[in-house]
């Protein structure tokens, strides 16, 4: 009798649970009934196609069928290779109103072996243990032109002068092939700039005994098909340091680009210079001239007098041979007290001012020429005076003969 109790007793539990959990299920079905989701404007049931790399615009309106607290509007768009989600801030709604939700969705990039294909946006609403969720396929496609330059390759270090290696690789991750594409790579810092022609990319490596689906991922797609084709590619192009470039570390930027699209992409590059003091020095009155570079170099030195400083050098017009260095000596002479500045320029052969280097000489408040004629002058006086006391000192030292004189008759 007991047993028989208890078997009805767990019965009507179970029973009473599945009611309880039908209710939930049908609260839960008719929490709302989205009316109408949009993709930038175009209702999701007409087939909307988005691209890779957009931000999309997620409109949903929806009526509830109850009053909750804390709901969301949360989309989702799912590919094989990535997925993306993002979620309204909570709001309430009430009974028998509708809303509208938009949410801003970034399209990933994720077609790599194929133009385009279908990825699925779910719309779920959901707030106080209620839910409602859609979905529709989209037709997910590649941008129209799109050269994406996968790697940047150069030297570690680079010293002045020097010519180096940009190792450049593209990928073609558009919709279409690209035609004449160009790569410049260029250090505008430097002035430097270069280009090379990389030529043509197809947006896929095909089989051209295989359909256009199994190639392109594209029913019906006409497109001529050679193996031989590539939608990657290598190339370099050479840049040329110049010799006085000072050490640090500079941009490089790699451009490509045709006439349907242009990407660019920046990379550092170390720059070394033995000279980190520039190829002219100072030293003391010394002007080192130095040469780095595999020619002659010809300078023009031209010192600057002021009222205070007067200036030559030992050589206005040097030349340097390749890879040595010359000094030129800097005489300087001031009639002013004190530490006094000058300057000394150099031209290149044509003219141009190269560098404006500064020297400094002290001055004892008197005029220089006046006192090394007064200190010579000195020197010659003394001289004469030490002269004519020796010969004072010999006439001195010399006794006179005594005359002896004879009788003398008359």
């Amino acid at each position: 009798m007991i047993h028989k109790m208890e078997k009805k007793f767990l019965v009507s539990f179970l029973l009473a649970v599945s009611v309880l959990f039908l209710a939930a299920t049908v609260s839960a079905t008719n929490f709302a009934t989205i009316t109408n989701v949009e993709v930038d404007g175009v209702d999701w049931n007409s087939n909307p196609a988005i691209v890779v790399g957009d931000s999309v615009t997620i409109r949903v309106d929806f009526n509830s069928f109850v009053s909750a607290s804390d709901v969301t509007v949360e989309v989702e768009l799912e590919s094989d290779k990535k997925d993306v989600r993002l979620e309204t801030r909570p709001f309430d709604v009430e009974t028998g109103q509708t809303y509208t939700r938009s949410l801003r969705l970034e399209v990933p990039f994720d077609l790599k072996d194929t133009l385009s294909e279908f990825v699925t946006l779910t719309v779920e609403i959901s707030g106080d243990g209620f839910k409602t969720t859609e979905f529709r396929e989209l037709r997910l496609q590649r941008t129209a032109f799109d050269a994406s330059i996968k790697a940047i390759s150069v030297p570690q270090r680079v010293g002045a002068g020097e010519t180096f290696p940009v190792d450049v690789v593209l990928k073609n991750i558009g919709y279409n092939d690209l035609d004449d594409l160009l790569v410049t790579a260029s250090m505008p810092a430097l002035g430097l700039e270069r280009t090379a022609f990389f030529g043509d990319i197809v947006a896929l490596e095909c089989d051209d005994k295989a359909s256009s689906v199994e190639n392109y991922g594209v029913e019906g797609l006409t497109r001529k098909c050679d193996e031989d084709d590539q939608d990657t590619v290598a190339g370099r192009v050479f840049l040329q340091l110049p010799w006085d470039v000072a050490a640090g570390v500079y941009a490089l930027e790699v451009t490509v680009e045709n006439d349907d699209t242009s990407s660019s992409k920046i990379v550092q590059v170390a720059v070394e210079n033995a000279f980190s003091s520039g190829n002219f020095i100072v030293s003391g009155n010394q002007l080192l001239i130095v040469n780095p570079t595999n020619q002659v170099v010809v300078y023009r030195v031209v010192p600057e007098s002021t009222g205070a400083v007067s200036v030559s050098v030992s050589d206005s017009l040097v030349a340097v041979p390749a890879g040595s260095s010359k000094t030129v000596l800097v005489d300087a002479t001031s009639n002013v007290a004190g530490t006094q500045t000058f300057a000394v320029n150099i031209f290149s052969a044509d003219g141009s001012l190269l560098e404006r280097v500064e020297f400094a000489t002290s001055g004892n408040g008197k005029d220089s020429g006046a006192a090394s004629s007064i200190v010579v002058l000195t020197v010659i006086l003394a001289i004469i005076f030490i002269v004519l006391l020796i010969v004072l000192i010999v006439l001195i030292g010399k006794k006179p003969e005594k005359e002896e004189f004879g009788e003398s008759y008359y």
